[in-house]
């Protein structure tokens, strides 16, 4: 044990190589970021050797930091993978999503998973913070981003965002769809934390006249306050695609709007993937699949 570094020194490099920024580590360890920075500069003194280039904004590896972090890094993946083998939990994955992706889409489908999988033990965390694969101990993440992730991480694209604008059909009784610019300018917003609508609005050449309309924390809020009939929300397609298809809403103009920032299932990479996780992504895969 005399040959080893520090052993919480090296904890806390292999965390800040993966993030590449001391908060972000010190978020995965639950520890202060001082306490990482710290702990990195101790192994470095010990090592004789700089680790990181510090630069304003995070971190960047040194040539010989790289290679060793490349190590560190494998050793800390066989000490998981021998504490999973040790106490393993058959069956049990725990998926972190938006509040909104679990009541617009996850919990709808979740009939057709537990038909194909019953064997298997899903849990859901929504939440709208980033959740971490280490410290939050969760299996899989559904998150809006675009690639790179990582090279910690693996990525499955479910769903392009598509944002189209829709209403109760008793909101917009009486007109003609698509809507023409008038009206569609005249009827009231719903907004949500995205605020899309002044670039929707750009995007079609509409004036918007109404007040400022309810603002709400949530996307799924906006859309039951749609499917109530009080006013016209901004959606990704594949969250309404039931409620058009029972036509509860209808689109009220036929143009989408697209966006950089796709639907993504992330998983922790690993050589050696549960059968559980594996099966949850192949369905995750394959239920987005037949949707879109």
């Amino acid at each position: 044990m005399a040959d080893l570094p520090p052993l919480n020194g090296l904890r806390a490099f292999e965390a800040a190589g993966r993030r590449l920024t001391f908060r972000a580590a010190a978020e995965d360890l639950g520890v202060t970021q001082g306490a990482v920075a710290q702990q990195v500069r101790q192994l470095e003194a010990h090592l004789g050797v700089q680790l990181f280039e510090r630069l304003p904004k995070g971190l960047s590896f040194t040539s010989p930091g790289r290679t060793y972090h490349s190590h560190v890094a494998a050793a800390f993946d066989e000490l998981r993978a021998a504490t999973g083998d040790l106490k393993p939990e058959p069956g049990k994955v725990l998926v972190s999503v938006t509040p909104t992706f679990a009541a617009r889409w996850l919990i709808p489908n979740l009939p057709s998973f537990s038909a194909a999988h019953p064997e298997i033990e899903l849990r859901i965390l929504a939440t709208e913070n980033v959740s971490s694969f280490y410290s939050d101990g969760i299996d899989l993440a559904v998150r809006q981003g675009q690639p790179p992730f990582g090279a910690t991480l693996d990525a499955i694209r479910l769903f392009r965002q598509e944002t189209i604008a829709v209403a109760a059909p008793g909101l917009v009784a009486g007109h003609t769809l698509p809507l023409g610019p008038d009206a569609l300018s005249k009827l009231p917003k719903l907004h949500d934390a995205h605020d899309l609508w002044p670039e929707f609005l750009r995007f079609l050449g509409v004036e918007d006249r109404t007040p400022h309309g309810v603002r709400m924390s949530q996307t799924a809020l906006a859309v039951d306050a749609a499917l109530s009939g009080q006013g016209v929300a901004l959606v990704s397609r594949f969250l309404v695609a039931r409620d058009l298809a029972a036509k509860r809403l209808v689109q009220v103009a036929p143009q989408s709007l697209a966006g950089k920032q796709d639907f993504y299932l992330l998983a922790a990479r690993t050589p050696k993937r549960s059968g559980a996780i594996a099966a949850v992504m192949d369905w995750f895969a394959a239920q987005a699949g037949s949707a879109s």
